[in-house]
């Protein structure tokens, strides 16, 4: 029998099956590590900073397989949507947040190159004062806390196949 309701059916969003991976990298740039013994100012600018920063590691550690690259578009999208969603959801109008996205996106890809940057690197250290501090000289032991969590994250994620982290719920080294 012919159903008129299968018209009407969307298809499932693809990106969605890298949801659990967007939830990972939110939470593991949430945890109270960064802001309390890195130091990182716990602002709205702070936040996004961090989250920039796990999600450009983990879609390095995509890049490394190209078969992946769809996972770390998708992923990207989720950032996108969510950085939307997040801005309409402190006020922000619709005229507003094209523009502030397009400058979150500039962002997310400065900060790609940046923290290509190898671990305990000069390189490194000025892209994350730069970033993470706005500039400003962080407390020494903060970046010192920093620096270690990022070549550690680093690690963690370069010991994980990418077709097991591109599913993954929760990053390599964050508690459970």
């Amino acid at each position: 029998m012919f159903s008129i309701s299968k018209f009407f059916r969307s298809a499932p969003d693809p990106r969605e099956a890298r949801r659990p991976l967007w939830n990972a990298v939110v939470a593991a740039a949430r945890a109270p590590h960064w802001y309390l013994t890195g130091q990182v100012p716990d602002t709205l600018d702070g936040r996004f900073d961090m989250v920039s920063l796990v999600l450009a590691l983990v879609l390095h550690r995509i890049d490394d397989d190209p078969d992946q690259a769809l996972a770390g578009v998708e992923l990207t999208e989720l950032f996108v949507a969510d950085m939307d969603g997040q801005m309409r959801q402190i006020g922000f109008g619709d005229m507003v947040v094209g523009k502030q996205i397009g400058r979150m996106v500039g962002a997310l890809g400065g900060r790609l190159g940046a923290y290509r940057a190898p671990d305990g690197s000069a390189a490194l250290e000025e892209a994350l004062v730069r970033n993470l501090w706005r500039g400003k000289a962080p407390p020494a032991e903060g970046l010192a806390h920093v620096m270690a969590a990022v070549a550690t994250l680093r690690a963690g994620l370069a010991a994980m196949p990418v077709a097991d982290l591109i599913v993954a719920d929760r990053l390599p080294g964050e508690p459970t």
